[in-house]
């Protein structure tokens, strides 16, 4: 893959150290169709990356390109703040008759800033103004944006820095299967819930993912699920399912929590519910809408160009023909990742997932890192997630045709066979290494004991010396 290093002179220079993915992905990118990605330099990328989830429909889906090209040429309103748009409110019926009224749900949507951490912000606002609690509930490994609120419901403590976050108001308890499967932690928060003792403030909301994505790809069960609803229905709590990264399609269903048979009161959405615009949006149950008008505002509260590429991706949940194909193509990828993790059990390796959502955990400290860097090398961007960087993290578009899943599969399983015996060659060297110092201390040693035996030989001669010359004190004496 060719690369040149003058090409990110710029970035280097003038932008901020706190860039993360160029450090990781060190190519400049100009153009994109579809799941692939191509550099200044021609260079072609197969993409399982999907913008951390934002490109579920691909880059430049032609439903999305071709309804925006022609909305702008007709001088369509582009910002337009909270006020009432033809896009709003094609967007609006779209979603309703499409999503919501064959589900059977009824909620009411509130547009706010443009981020996936704006959704969250409001949405813990909203929790607590409602039922006047300030505490919330949040799980191990969580993510839920970078924000102060929505940072302050995120576990990493990476992101945890005390001079900028609120540590306040928020409680982390056991995700599922955090202490194995064997240990119920949703029976574990019953336990603190009931117990007047226990020191857990009863809280406003609990706020979860259904899969941690930047966690490790952490799986809720369904079981778990409507435990934890259970517990929210008989303690008033309110639940806040984040499906910003884990909805619009990626399980398979369009909610990620579908399968399980719940019912959020509050659901928060962005990424690909845009198409690759920034669009975040919080859907709550109509008994919650209790804002004053303005008591929640931002200025780019509801985006008409994501408005207009929303409304024409959800004609792909007109039927149910991209949830079979998800299903399909998942199982292609489960099969290859357990594949893959019994050709190397020595390494210890982890596979988990839903839909196009599935992490490799490799524990091998560092040995993740170099099978993302490896991979780009050979044309594939993927990345990490987990608080130690240890599980690959596979997502790739929804829309990947499968002759490229497979030929991105083949890149990560060339990366592994690549990084894996590269390591093995340095430990061979390493125990070469080992071997040849315990030679050299052995010699050492050895050489200590001849000189120790040349002088016990020394010594030896010299009391000989010594004994023949008291024997002749002796015969003189005699005499």
């Amino acid at each position: 893959m060719e690369t040149f290093e003058n090409n990110m002179e710029t970035f280097n220079k003038l932008e901020s150290e706190v860039r993360s993915y160029v450090r990781n992905f060190p190519a400049v990118f100009k153009t994109a169709k579809g799941s692939k990605l191509y550099d200044e330099q021609g260079n072609e990328y197969i993409d399982f990356f999907a913008g951390a989830g934002t490109l579920n429909y691909g880059h430049n889906n032609p439903v999305v390109s071709e309804a925006l090209i022609e909305y702008l040429k007709k001088d369509g309103l582009v910002h337009g703040l909270d006020m009432a748009t033809t896009a709003k409110r094609e967007f609006m019926e779209k979603f309703n008759d499409t999503i919501l009224e064959p589900r059977h749900m009824e909620y009411k949507f509130q547009f706010c800033g443009p981020t996936g951490t704006d959704a969250v912000e409001t949405a813990l606002k909203l929790a607590r103004m409602v039922k006047g609690r300030s505490n919330i509930i949040a799980f191990t490994n969580a993510f839920h944006g970078m924000t102060m609120g929505s940072m302050s419901a995120t576990a990493n403590e990476f992101y945890r820095e005390e001079a900028f976050t609120n540590r306040a108001n928020v409680t982390f308890v056991p995700f599922d299967g955090y202490f194995g499967p064997d240990i119920d932690t949703a029976g574990y928060l019953r336990q603190l819930l009931e117990d007047k003792s226990s020191g857990l403030d009863l809280p406003a909301a609990m706020i979860l993912e259904t899969v941690q994505a930047e966690g490790g790809v952490n799986v809720a069960s369904k079981k778990w699920l409507k435990e934890i609803e259970k517990l929210c229905r008989e303690y008033g709590i309110l639940l806040i399912v984040d499906d910003i990264q884990v909805g619009n399609g990626r399980t398979g269903s369009f909610f990620s929590f579908e399968e399980a048979g719940i019912s959020p009161d509050i659901i928060t959405l962005s990424k690909s519910i845009g198409g690759g615009l920034p669009l975040s949006l919080l859907l709550m149950k109509s008994e919650l809408d209790r804002w004053k008008p303005g008591q929640h505002s931002g200025t780019f509260r509801g985006n008409n160009l994501a408005f207009i590429a929303a409304s024409n991706l959800l004609s792909y949940w007109e039927d149910d023909e991209l949830s079979r194909e998800i299903c399909k193509k998942e199982q292609l990828l489960r099969d290859r990742l357990m594949d893959i993790s019994r050709e190397y059990d020595s390494l210890e390796t982890d596979v988990r997932g839903r839909g196009l959502i599935y992490g490799l955990q490799i524990p091998d400290q560092g040995f993740c890192g170099d099978v993302s860097a490896e991979a780009f090398s050979q044309g594939l961007v993927i990345e990490l997630s987990g608080a130690d960087s240890d599980v690959v993290k596979f997502l790739p578009p929804l829309v990947i045709e499968e002759e490229i899943l497979e030929e991105g599969l083949d890149i990560v399983e060339e990366a592994i066979y690549t990084v894996y015996n590269r390591k093995e060659s340095i430990n061979q060297i390493l125990n070469h290494d080992q071997l040849f110092d315990q030679k050299e201390s052995i010699n050492q040693e050895l050489d200590q004991k001849d000189t120790i035996n040349q002088k016990l030989d020394q010594r030896e001669s010299i009391n000989q010396v010594l004994n023949q010359k008291e024997s002749i004190n002796q015969m003189l004496n005699s005499k």
